[in-house]
């Protein structure tokens, strides 16, 4: 069966806008809308196995991309290192002042 790889999806979202605008609707509809193949395969005008190939296509392409670039992997581990500083700055005796900033610049990274 032809699985979805949920990693995709966040990649997706991360440089869905290089994609060209075809291979973005096709990928938009099965990772976000969550169409069937068939369902892809009739709204665009294509078999089913074209449908495949342009999701595998598109996905060989932004796992390219993230290994050439590494910026969803380094902005997932920011936004760890965001949340983890925050959660140390509530639980020391630092003044509330530096707690709030550390927490807007957390809310601003995981947007």
């Amino acid at each position: 069966m032809f699985e979805k790889n949920l990693n995709i999806g966040y990649l997706l979202d991360f440089y869905g806008d290089i994609l060209p605008e075809r291979k973005r609707s096709v990928m938009d509809m099965y990772y976000n809308e969550d169409l069937s193949l068939a369902e892809i395969a009739a709204e665009i005008g294509i078999s089913r196995q074209g449908v495949r190939d342009i999701i595998k296509k598109s996905e060989e392409e932004l796992t390219f991309y993230e290994e050439k670039l590494g910026l969803a992997q380094k902005l997932r581990r920011t936004e760890e290192h965001a949340r983890r500083l925050t959660s140390l700055a509530k639980d020391s005796a630092l003044p509330d002042e530096i707690v709030k900033e550390l927490e807007l610049l957390t809310s601003i990274i995981t947007e």
